[in-house]
């Protein structure tokens, strides 16, 4: 028999997932290319060539044990110096090896920080909309998710909702910027009422509350918008980052956590999430890959190709009616749905071979995500069925 915690989420397994799982269901009816599927964020933009490059050349050139072999549980120091070195650069910072922790993806790495952090009933908030599987990581560790309601004319963090919600029990906030679903870079004006704001609780409360930055899509920004880098903002932050997005590698699962060294409890809390990374299974993150992106930390995906299909699609669909916020980053839209029930808005687009998730997977029901990382011609030909759609509800 499995555990009763198990129970529970087999039967709330994901929206996303099993939406995905209908896609391939429908294709084998309709034909793939008559089934039009917004589900799932795999991205579609190939990855930089030198990644190939760099893969061949690493096992052709270094001894297996160097590339295949085990290492410290946070990762090889010279590819923890390389991306130190690289974020100093960027962002103007003075960060050291030592800061880095690289893990198996943004999950991964979500996922030592919350074991490293949480006591059972620690409290984590985190702001509508938000990825929904913050829920079940927070979850892992015996936690308490508490969710400040979005403001739905901006989705920027609600700060005054924010402020009503921190308690003695509150451990970490957990952001994410670009924004899945919405797209929504944080501006810099949030950040810092953000941050003044979990200051003055950690003095009035005498704790301290760490602030979590889920990063997975900073590289995939639109028209010159640039990403606050938290760790200027908040002494009690991290970042956790991915390369799944931003050189398009999501089945590697590698990435890292850079940790701000001024935090309190710095030492211990890095000794800690070198610990967790072992104990929870992950031992250390993928050693082929670490290689691979220490040697291709200036690569980019083409994220025009995501501008591209952004514009096509937003464009159309706000034309039919919808009111949505246009994308900054990342590459799902956020539309409202014309009925307050977007799980079935979502049974009706079926009707049409449209595969949307609704937004009540992410704490903010009355909406519906279109991850829209397809192909543009894939778009072009789903826009009469959005058209239909439309229609079926009496829009514009």
């Amino acid at each position: 028999m499995i555990s009763n915690k198990m129970k529970t989420l087999v039967a709330n397994s994901s929206t996303i997932r099993a939406m995905f799982e209908e896609g391939k269901r429908l294709a084998s009816i309709h034909g793939e290319e008559n089934v039009f599927d917004f589900s799932l964020g795999n991205p579609n933009v190939e990855p930089p060539k030198n990644i190939k490059d760099s893969i061949q050349n690493i096992l052709n050139s270094e001894a297996p044990n160097l590339v295949h072999g085990y290492m410290n549980n946070s990762g090889y120091e010279d590819v923890r110096t390389k991306i130190s070195n690289f974020i100093n650069k960027k962002h103007n910072l003075n960060l050291s090896l030592d800061s880095i922790v690289m893990t198996c993806g943004a999950a991964g790495g979500l996922n030592i920080l919350l074991k490293t952090l949480l006591n059972p009933e620690d409290e984590v908030i985190v702001f509508a909309p938000f990825f929904g599987e913050y829920r079940n990581y927070v979850n892992n560790f015996d936690g308490k998710l508490v969710v400040v309601s979005p403001d739905i004319d901006t989705f920027e963090p609600n700060i005054e909702a924010l402020k009503g919600k921190i308690t003695e029990k509150t451990k970490a906030v957990i952001i994410n910027s670009p924004n899945n679903p919405t797209g929504v870079v944080y501006s810099d004006e949030a950040m810092k009422k953000l941050a003044a704001t979990l200051l003055e609780k950690e003095k009035e409360l005498g704790t301290s509350i760490y602030l979590i930055s889920d990063e997975p899509y900073r590289e995939i920004v639109y028209d010159g918008v640039e990403v606050p880098y938290v760790l200027k903002y908040y002494k009690n932050s991290f970042i956790g980052y991915s390369y799944s997005k931003s050189l398009s590698l999501p089945g590697e699962r590698i990435g890292y956590i850079v940790s701000n060294p001024k935090m309190d409890d710095y030492e211990n809390i890095m000794a800690a999430l070198n610990v967790a990374n072992r104990i929870l299974g992950f031992v250390n993150a993928p050693s082929l890959f670490q290689r691979v992106i220490a040697d291709c930390l200036e690569s980019e995906v083409d994220i025009n190709v995501y501008k591209k299909n952004r514009d096509l699609l937003y464009d159309y669909l706000v034309d039919l009616g919808f009111k949505c916020i246009k994308p900054e980053g990342a590459f799902y839209l956020f539309p409202r749905t014309p009925i307050a029930d977007d799980k079935k808005f979502c049974e009706d687009a079926k009707q049409f071979n449209l595969l949307l998730v609704p937004g009540s997977a992410f704490g903010c029901p009355g909406h519906v995500r279109l991850a829209y990382c397809i192909s543009y011609e894939k778009i072009k030909n789903s826009l009469p069925a959005f058209g239909k759609l439309a229609k079926l509800y009496n829009m514009k």
